[in-house]
């Protein structure tokens, strides 16, 4: 898996921590190992440049995702994923920290860009919220994906409740 996180927010970050769940969540969704993704962490500046340009909608967001290939997880009959560029997740650490501090389970902006991230692999890979039925199986899959990475990586405490709109 090829995964690159770039930086441009001028805020220190945990890049390691979002470049592991970004591979354990593309893991666990048996996206092809060759596959490549690039997250870019930017200021609010720029996500509001992002989200005016792309979405039409003001003020910086949390997490923008663009899609390259459309790749989507492999069914039962699928012999074997097909390998591509699954596109660019775009983080904000000032909206991030702001959702952390507001959410229910109180986590740090480090721990609310490890859930953005997952929330962006998985709109890549096809998933939506914008129906009651959407959300609650993206929803559902975004908990289990980042529950299973911090069990794997021996954190405590509650995982970040989904704060993403």
């Amino acid at each position: 898996m090829s995964i690159d996180v770039n930086n441009e927010s001028g805020t220190e970050v945990d890049e390691q921590a979002i470049l592991d769940i970004a591979r354990y969540a593309l893991a666990r969704m048996r996206i092809h190992p060759l596959s490549e993704l690039s997250v870019i962490v930017v200021d609010a500046d720029a996500m509001t440049q992002l989200h005016v340009q792309w979405m039409d909608l003001p003020g910086p967001t949390d997490v923008m995702s663009f899609p390259m290939d459309e790749l989507r997880p492999p069914t039962k009959d699928d012999a074997e994923p097909p390998q591509g560029l699954l596109g660019d997740i775009v983080l904000c650490p000032e909206v991030a920290t702001r959702q952390g501090a507001e959410a229910p389970t109180r986590h740090s902006m480090d721990e609310e860009l490890q859930l953005l991230t997952v929330h962006g692999v998985l709109h890549l890979l096809g998933y939506d919220h914008e129906e009651p039925d959407e959300k609650a199986e993206m929803f559902g899959l975004q908990a289990a994906i980042v529950d299973g990475w911090r069990a794997e990586k021996g954190l405590t405490g509650p995982s970040p409740a989904p704060t993403v709109s």
